[in-house]
């Protein structure tokens, strides 16, 4: 075989070897608090804990709230942007970051807001569309 044939293989193999590397590191499923300690980018799904303190600070220019994972534990969540608009109203929250220690710092947060049509009443939707 020719050198540049040779050459060109050897750069589409490693070129595919990388970006499966990095695909595979940018899947991530969800986990809870304590299996997100040995993760470096963690998604944990949880609750609002509405029982504890929350607010944004702006000497460190940061939101800290806590949350409660789908196995039941709360830990303190550190997000370092404001308070999102409807954070108070989401059904569930998704936080992606890592643990330090017993804290978690979200880099992202994912929030599921309540739909305003799962208590409608679907003969609204007829009468609506009727007129």
């Amino acid at each position: 075989m020719k050198p540049k044939v040779i050459l060109g293989i050897i750069a589409i193999v490693a070129f595919t070897s990388l970006l499966m590397y990095n695909f595979g590191e940018s899947i991530s499923t969800y986990t809870d608090f304590e299996k997100a300690k040995e993760m470096s980018n963690a998604h944990v799904p949880g609750t609002w804990d509405n029982s504890q303190d929350y607010g944004f600070s702006k000497e460190t220019m940061q939101f800290t709230f806590y949350m409660i994972d789908e196995s039941g534990e709360s830990r303190k969540v550190i997000y370092p942007r404001p308070k999102p608009n409807n954070f108070e109203e989401a059904d569930r929250l998704v936080v992606i970051g890592e643990m330090r220690g017993d804290v978690f710092f979200a880099n992202e947060m994912l929030m599921k807001c309540p739909s305003k049509y799962n208590n409608a009443d679907p003969s609204e939707y007829v009468k609506a569309s009727e007129s």
